[in-house]
């Protein structure tokens, strides 16, 4: 029993033969017309369509070849395919597979070594800002005992001036009362 394939292939190449036939006597028709100039044209449309039908089915047909061919050549690839050929596939897979899981493995190393480096910069990190912070109160301790320091430079000064005054004054008193009594 033939395939439909191969049927509707057959049915195509008639259909071909068919149309050449028709083609060729249109063409003989065209030689022998001697009329207007209308039935010159009619003819020459007839053929254009009639190729125009050729060109189809020929297309038709050969996508219809090529479509028998592609099967041909699947069926001879499922003969071609043993148990050798699936056992070799699935042993390149497992290995593949066993590669994947060691760069998975290594990735996992890497990123717990990270991982690692990341608690220690943040430990180190928290450190650090916990001694900038108790920098941070002694710098502050120093301005204030600064402040007061210079709060206590000015009234020394103040207090040295006055006593400064007072002895001179008193000077000026001994030595006015001493040149000059009757004053």
């Amino acid at each position: 029993m033939a395939a439909p394939q191969d049927v509707h292939v057959r049915i195509c190449n008639q259909e071909i033969v068919k149309f050449d036939l028709e083609v060729k006597a249109l063409i003989q028709d065209i030689r022998d017309c001697s009329g207007p100039l209308s039935a010159l044209t009619e003819l020459n449309t007839k053929v254009k369509e009639k190729f125009q039908q050729l060109r189809h089915r020929i297309q038709e047909s050969e996508k219809q070849l090529l479509l028998q061919e592609v099967e041909n050549h699947k069926k001879q690839m499922l003969r071609k395919t043993t148990k050798e050929s699936l056992a070799q596939t699935s042993s390149s897979i497992t290995e593949s597979l066993m590669g994947i899981s060691r760069m998975m493995a290594q990735q996992v190393q890497q990123s717990e070594e990270a991982m690692q480096s990341l608690v220690t910069s943040s430990r180190t990190i928290l450190d650090a800002n916990e001694e900038f912070k108790s920098m941070s109160g002694t710098i502050q301790l120093g301005r204030k005992l600064i402040t007061k320091y210079n709060r206590r430079e000015l009234t020394d000064k103040l207090l040295i001036f006055l006593a400064l005054a007072l002895f001179l004054a008193t000077v000026l008193y001994i030595v006015k009362k001493r040149l000059f009594p009757f004053l």
